[in-house]
């Protein structure tokens, strides 16, 4: 069973994060509205990201794993991806940094 984590622990695992950034976007996955919840599995003891991809035919979900495992490495000792397709992505889940980020790269939001 997945549980909320804690806020202390939110905070950090979403601060480490931002630091995963989309390979074709240039953009961290946190602004750009990827990640959809953030979980704990006591019977795994893991953390579980419930997060999505700007399309379901992404090629690049095994440079976004590698760059999320060393982006916890020292946060979590594991970490699984749950990925999710429902509700879609769209730009309207782009948070204000991400949108200021992707028109600083020349994109028009």
């Amino acid at each position: 069973m997945v549980t909320t984590l804690e806020p202390q622990l939110f905070d950090q695992v979403e601060e480490a994060l931002k630091d995963v950034m989309d390979p074709e976007l240039g953009v961290n996955i946190v602004d750009l509205g990827l990640i959809y919840d953030l979980g704990w599995d006591a019977e795994q003891d893991a953390l579980v990201i419930s997060m999505t991809l700007t399309s379901a035919g992404c090629p690049l979900t095994d440079v976004l794993e590698e760059q999320t495992a060393e982006a916890l490495d020292g946060i979590v000792e594991q970490f699984r991806i749950n990925w999710v397709w429902m509700p879609p992505w769209g730009p309207d889940k782009i948070t204000d940094d991400g949108r200021d980020m992707m028109r600083a790269l020349g994109f028009s939001i």
